[in-house]
């Protein structure tokens, strides 16, 4: 039987960084409204909610075709909460009101603009076979290799991992294959997240490009995100009949 998924797209009123971030503009649309068309062009999501504690995030989430079916309580905004109580709350509060059990729950941070749908739909077959706990996006950590990170101690750069000393005078395309995780797409299974884990005991990668793997987290990243956003078409396109 095909998996069902659960999309959770995660999109709390309050952002220090970029103040009311999910609703700022890209190439004139709402943030927000970038990962409701990725979800809504998808084929394989089963269905996908907005969560969120703010009413107009939730007014301009449903003018852009996104489904807001409950306003997350206030426990699960503030800026220390979380991201795997809110899925929990999701997905409970989606089942007590469904005859239905999700296999999965992927979670779809409307900071990640430029993933797709056939993104989503990727990672989904990548669960299918094997059901394995849980997915993440990862992108090539080659810009910001882990092997270059220090720490400032006394005023001098030391090595942040003393086990793995950086090699000196080595190219950065001699140094060994890294990636991070880009938080655009996490897929976690329904028992590892009720268990209270986003990974559980093992979690497979699914590589994305850098051109697609923008966090937006500043204002410089939105504004290079507009650079970015300039030289691609639209997202979605003709939604899904």
């Amino acid at each position: 039987m095909p998996l069902t998924v659960l999309g959770v797209i995660t999109a709390r009123g309050g952002s220090r960084g970029v103040p009311r971030k999910n609703l700022r503009p890209l190439a004139g649309r709402p943030l927000i409204a970038w990962t409701i068309a990725a979800a809504t062009n998808s084929r394989l999501l089963t269905r996908t909610i907005v969560s969120t504690d703010d009413a107009e995030i939730a007014r301009v989430a449903r003018e852009c075709g996104g489904e807001v079916p409950f306003l997350r309580p206030a426990e699960l905004a503030s800026d220390t909460a979380k991201t795997l109580p809110t899925l929990v709350h999701a997905l409970e509060s989606v089942e007590a009101t469904a005859p239905r059990r999700y296999d999965y729950v992927l979670t779809l941070q409307p900071t990640s603009p430029f993933r797709t749908a056939e993104d989503i739909d990727a990672i989904i077959r990548l669960v299918e076979a094997g059901r394995p706990p849980s997915a993440a996006s990862v992108s090539s950590a080659a810009g910001s290799h882990p092997l270059k990170a220090k720490r400032i101690v006394d005023g001098n750069l030391v090595d942040y991992f003393a086990e793995h000393p950086e090699p000196e005078g080595v190219p950065r395309q001699a140094l060994p294959e890294a990636y991070l995780r880009n938080g655009a797409l996490y897929i976690t299974r329904r028992d590892v997240l009720l268990a209270g884990s986003l990974y559980g005991g093992t979690t497979r990668a699914y590589l994305m490009p850098a051109e697609r793997s923008l966090d937006i987290n500043s204002e410089l990243d939105l504004e290079f995100a507009e650079f970015v956003a300039a030289r691609r078409p639209p997202p979605g396109g003709p939604a899904r009949p």
